[in-house]
């Protein structure tokens, strides 16, 4: 019997339409503008000025703090200029505008196709390199790779877990990259094994993706690395949920507040092993990703699959794509499930970006909401055992110290609840506005105890 997390998860449609879509490159618009803020953490600080001429895979902004990545140069060109510009959600964020002039690489970095499969023995040389490439997870958190490829002293990596789940629905992105970078995903886990001191590697894949599990499993047994396997998932949404898939692999689980590897879990995404591959084995910079054009309100003929360089305007990828269709109510950027609705699309691609999904109206317009009947579905579906239907009581009536005591903190904002309420009501935006509030209180509380700690270790030494 396939294996899956115990706890909750729903079935939706998995509307794959863009499965068979081979990846394509997209040509280079004519200018570029690069995020400082596209990972999680501290954004990076620009180090080139107005002015400079970059390569493309040269650093043009360096880590903010100890959580915060290096980003690159994605084209050869110009800076035009360093300034806010709106991302996705609208909000300000400093960008880098570089005018597009050629495709000149920085020295070093090996655009071939030769395959590189022995592994470096240097741990600290090759975290080095994946920090140095700003490698980040691709999966969605953008957690900053060499951070998580290190766990603290008195930590131990007991599995090493590579998320091909791809459980949001439209999306393929990850499923093409694993039926034609098969290879270079498994030297990418390889690589993250010998980091993380040798313990197995297992590639987490849905059963709906039967060509990827295919290659997947024939690039594990040609290569023939010690201690990597394919596992198949049973299809359930949200399978790619980081606890859940640790669930579902190790039959572990983590506790609230606690992290994957204390439960001896490091969860990689399949997307962020080929770019750990591509920076160690060939100098390359995380300047490109995969993302999928998709929708209900497209035709077959129009869905894709894209390599595209980070910081290319999603209006220029919507027009080469052949412009957006006339039945799309909301744009999204992800999935369905957990996707953000895009508020401009002159906002830029990321190194997370996984997609531009048309949907028509048939998905977007909500059903007028009525009374809880208190039915227990939606706390039935919650995969982390929550109680959606008292949270969302709680939150309308601001109370706080109860949603923390009763975890809405650890709710993953995948959704489930409000898509299996037969009374329409809009569980997940209720809850996340309380998660939010009470996540706020939390760090606030442990902002004033680490100043009262450090006040009173002061005192003691004077």
């Amino acid at each position: 019997m396939k294996k899956t997390f115990p706890i909750g998860g729903v079935h939706p449609n998995d509307n794959k339409i863009s499965r068979n879509c081979a990846i394509e490159v997209l040509p280079l618009p004519q200018t570029v503008y690069i995020s400082m803020a596209q990972h999680l953490g501290a954004p990076a600080k620009p180090v080139v000025a107005v002015g400079d001429k970059v390569k493309a895979g040269q650093v043009i902004a360096e880590p903010g703090g100890f959580i915060s990545a290096f980003v690159h140069s994605s084209v050869s060109g110009t800076v035009k200029s360093i300034a806010p510009r709106k991302d996705i959600s609208g909000n300000s964020m400093t960008h880098v505008e570089i005018a597009v002039e050629g495709d000149e690489w920085a020295e070093g970095i090996d655009l071939s196709d030769t395959l590189v499969t022995e592994i470096p023995t240097d741990r600290a040389a090759v975290l080095a390199k994946i920090q140095q490439c700003g490698v980040v997870g691709l999966g969605g958190a953008t957690f900053p790779a060499h951070v998580k490829l290190n766990p603290a002293p008195g930590s131990k990596a007991e599995c090493l877990i590579l998320n091909g789940a791809e459980c949001e629905p439209f999306l393929t992105s990850d499923n093409r990259i694993m039926i034609e970078r098969s290879k270079e995903i498994v030297i990418g886990a390889a690589i993250m094994k010998m980091v993380l001191g040798g313990c197995p590697a297992v590639i987490g894949i849905e059963e709906n993706k039967p060509e990827a599990i295919a290659a997947m499993q024939k690039a594990v047994a040609e290569l023939a690395y010690e201690g990597i396997s394919v596992m198949v998932l049973k299809k359930k949404y949200p399978q790619g949920g980081e606890k859940q898939l640790i669930n579902a692999v190790m039959r572990r689980q983590v506790k609230s507040g606690g992290l994957p590897i204390s439960v001896g879990a490091v969860v990689q995404n399949v997307a962020t092993s080929l770019a750990v591959y591509e920076a160690v084995q060939k100098n390359k910079p995380l300047v490109t990703n995969t993302l999928t054009v998709t929708g209900d309100c497209l035709p077959v003929e129009k869905q894709h699959n894209y390599l595209f360089r980070i910081g290319m305007p999603l209006s220029y990828i919507a027009e080469y794509a052949g412009g957006v269709p006339e039945a799309a109510a909301k744009i999204v950027s992800g999935g369905p499930m957990m996707g953000r609705a895009i508020a401009n699309m002159d906002a830029c691609t990321v190194k997370g970006s996984s997609s531009l999904l048309y949907l028509s109206e048939q998905f977007t317009k909500r059903k007028e909401a009525s009374a809880c009947i208190r039915c227990g579905k939606c706390a039935d579906a919650c995969p982390m055992g929550l109680e959606p239907f008292l949270l969302n009581k709680l939150a309308q009536n601001g109370m706080t110290e109860e949603l923390e005591a009763r975890s809405v903190q650890d709710c993953i904002s995948c959704g489930c609840c409000q898509f299996t309420c037969p009374a329409n009501i809009p569980l997940l935006d209720t809850i996340n506005l309380a998660k939010g509030q009470v996540l706020g209180i939390i760090r606030a509380r442990a902002a004033a105890a680490k100043a009262a700690a450090e006040a009173a270790k002061a005192a003691t030494q004077k």
